[in-house]
């Protein structure tokens, strides 16, 4: 059969979002005597040893934030000099990915996929507006396109929308299938009693993910719901803010931070309804994640609708601080637990977000990029 094809997945770190998160669901689940993934990286990632134990191997090279435009755009020449065998190279950086492919052009990488995972870019003015410079360099320089979702697609190749291919965030279903002996087990080591209304929210802690607006209806909603406790599950750039604020409102009693976690699927079960209030998404695995464990979700009117499995688990709000009101009526109407929570992983396969299903689809376009397809 000879050496599997070696795919290049560029990403800023292999830590918990929700793009690595994806990632490593199709490495764990692709056929690796066909397709193995390689990394690389700018900054260490929680994942970079289990990439290692899968046969992947972690490069790394300076990001632009510490070295600057001219000593980042030299980095990448030197590595696709130096690394000229790679026949694929898949960048998972949004709009920052055309000064990648560029490289990888120029040193003569026949396959150069930009995948979009968002919907918007973060960071200051500044940061935003380098951020579109990069974007310019995707239209001549990405031989494919690849999307979370089709408002992800419209956003980074506007132009182009029609030859993206839409990458479903697909999940391990049967990790994340109800079990009321694993909700009581999770709750007991929480201190959570079981008449507790449990409010969760996973998610990095940054501007994106709106975790004021969040707090700020929990805290409307433990005044008429006083037996009710908020779980944060991850960390960030935004961590000391969010403890400030839970502070002024005095919550501490009331809201739980988790830290970033390995255990997701255990820790779904013991919530009863998920708030997921973001600025802007592609298409979130951790949305997916929640319905497959049964989970009512209310979540920002900005993010895409494709996210709705048609599982009747799905709520989208406004977030404008009028809005507040609204959630807090919604999680009142949703106060007592729903015992009904097993999703089938029927259902799911139906809704092409089944990680197995996912995971040939890469596989096989990989395949063909490399001309091994058949």
């Amino acid at each position: 059969m000879g050496d599997p094809l070696r795919v290049l997945h560029v990403v800023v770190n292999m830590n918990r979002g929700g793009a690595e998160t994806l990632i490593m669901n199709l490495y764990r689940n692709i056929d690796r005597s066909r397709v193995q993934f390689d990394f690389l990286t700018y900054k260490e990632g929680v994942f970079d040893e289990e990439i290692k134990k899968l046969g992947g191997k972690v490069h790394r090279i300076p990001y632009i934030s510490e070295v600057g435009h001219k000593q980042f755009v030299k980095g990448l020449d030197t590595f696709f000099r130096q690394h000229f065998h790679y026949k694929i190279v898949h960048s998972h950086m949004d709009k920052m990915s055309g000064l990648v492919l560029r490289s990888a052009k120029r040193y003569g990488v026949t396959a150069r996929i930009a995948h979009s995972h968002n919907t918007s870019s973060e960071g200051g003015f500044l940061t935003r507006l380098y951020k579109e410079y990069a974007g310019i360099f995707i239209k001549n320089n990405a031989t494919h396109l690849y999307a979370c979702s089709n408002l992800a697609a419209q956003w980074l190749f506007p132009k182009r929308v029609n030859e993206a291919l839409i990458i479903k965030n697909g999940i391990d279903s049967e990790k994340f299938t109800y079990s009321s002996t694993l909700r009581k087990q999770i709750r007991k080591e929480l201190n959570l009693y079981e008449d507790t209304h449990v409010i969760g929210h996973v998610g990095r802690f940054s501007l994106q993910k709106n975790h004021m607006f969040l707090i700020e209806v929990f805290a409307e909603y433990s005044r008429k719901k006083p037996n009710s406790r908020l779980l944060l599950i991850g960390d960030g750039p935004l961590r000391s803010k969010i403890i400030e604020k839970i502070k002024v409102l005095r919550l501490e009693d009331k809201v739980q931070l988790l830290g970033i976690r390995e255990d997701i699927p255990s820790l779904l079960q013991a919530i009863d309804v998920f708030l997921f209030p973001s600025f802007h998404e592609g298409l979130p695995v951790t949305l997916i994640e929640a319905q497959g464990a049964g989970l009512h979700c209310f979540i920002s009117d900005k993010i895409s609708g494709e996210v709705d499995l048609g599982l009747g688990l799905m709520e989208r709000l406004p977030i404008s601080s009028e809005a507040q009101a609204i959630w807090v009526q919604k999680l009142l109407e949703k106060s007592s637990f729903q015992s009904q929570r097993l999703i089938s992983s029927k259902k799911l396969n139906q809704s092409g977000y089944d990680i197995h299903l996912t995971a040939r689809k890469t596989e096989n376009s990989y395949l063909r990029l490399g001309g091994r397809a058949g």
